[in-house]
Order: C-alpha cells, then sequence, then structure tokens
C-alpha cells in the first residue's frame, strides 16, 4: 500500500498520541486537543487502524510553526553538527584520548568507535618527543594564538588550528601544550630559551 505525506503526517501524530496515551502524558495529549471522546476512540485504535491510514489523503490537523522553539532547536542543532564534524578532524588528526575526554566528554568506548569509523590505526603509547625546531614552531605558534584569542586556554578548534598551522601531530601538541600550561608559560613570562627545555 503506497502512502502519501498526508498519511505519513497523520500516522505519525496518531501513533505519537498513542504512545503519550500509552504513558499517561495528558498535557502533551491536551495540547493537541484530544478530548475525553478523542481517547476513547484512540483506545480502541490498533495496528491494522495505523496501516489503513496509509491510504489516507487527507488529515485532521491544525499545524503551526512555534517560532520559539523552532529557532533555537536549529541552533542547537547546527552547534551539535558542528561539534560532530569538528570532533571528526580532531580524531582524523590523531587526537588523543585524554584530550577528547577533556574537550568533549567522549568516553573510551566512543573514542574507540570513532576511530573505528574512521578507518583509523589504533593509537599506542606516547608521541614521540619533538625536535627542537618543531618544538619553536609549536611554541611560536601557540604564543601567537593566544594573543589573538585573548585567552590562556585552548579550544577544541584552537588546537585544530594549531595542527594544521605547524603540521605537528595532536598527539604531540596536546602533550606539549598541556605541559607548559601547567607550568604557567604565559606570552608575558614565557623564555624562549627554555622552549627546547619544555619540550623534552
Amino acid at each position: 500500500m503506497s502512502s502519501n505525506k498526508e498519511a505519513d503526517l497523520t500516522t505519525a501524530v496518531l501513533l505519537y498520541a498513542m504512545r503519550c496515551l500509552a504513558e499517561g502524558d495528558q498535557q502533551a495529549l491536551r495540547a493537541m486537543n484530544f478530548g475525553p471522546k478523542e481517547l476513547d476512540a484512540l483506545k480502541e485504535m490498533n495496528l491494522a487502524d495505523i496501516y489503513r491510514a496509509d491510504a489516507l489523503r487527507v488529515h485532521c490537523l491544525q499545524i503551526g510553526l512555534n517560532r520559539d522553539v523552532f529557532w533555537p532547536m536549529l541552533e542547537h542543532l547546527r552547534h551539535q553538527r558542528e561539534s560532530e564534524d569538528l570532533q571528526r578532524k580532531l580524531l582524523a588528526s590523531d587526537a588523543p584520548l585524554e584530550m577528547m575526554q577533556q574537550l568533549f566528554g567522549l568516553s573510551s568506548r566512543e573514542y574507540t568507535r570513532w576511530r573505528r569509523l574512521l578507518t583509523l590505526a589504533p593509537s599506542v603509547g606516547r608521541p614521540a618527543e619533538l625536535n627542537e625546531p618543531d618544538t619553536h614552531a609549536l611554541w611560536y605558534a601557540w604564543q601567537e594564538l593566544q594573543e589573538k584569542k585573548e585567552r590562556s586556554t585552548l579550544s577544541a578548534a584552537d588546537y585544530l588550528e594549531l595542527q594544521q598551522q605547524t603540521h605537528i601531530g595532536l598527539r604531540a601538541i596536546w602533550v606539549l601544550v598541556q605541559r607548559w600550561e601547567a607550568y604557567g608559560e604565559g606570552t608575558s613570562t614565557a623564555p624562549i630559551t627554555r622552549v627546547a627545555e619544555h619540550g623534552r
């Protein structure tokens, strides 16, 4: 039996109303204008009735858009989409588990699942120590980013920017930046002569 958009809408609302009835959600039912008679009729409906509704080309609904809910909902979805896209980019750049846990609250199980989905090789052990030129390059890039962002703690997007600018693996970047932040090496106090020391 072929369906149409009106039937799809009616079926979705009827299933929603039946679930509200089963869960005792009277507030949601009243908001949809279901009264005592409609609830009694709803109780008599079965799966075959829902299947028959697929043939209907009309619906019994008054639909209105609540803009006060619609726009925050879309904004939330956009934020979630951008966050997941950023997480994928970080993982593709070999972001370590500790980093993803701290920045996104990602569990070890989710971390492993994402890496498998992205067909990434398992991460093993600590990253190799950077040589002195790479350590200096990362230091200067980190200092410049701090000055530009006017904050001492980097965001997830900041780490990705550092990786793209220096072409250094995120595992090494995370270890060094965390170490420098722990030492309190801000732009006003950071002696450049100690860069190599902190890179060890």
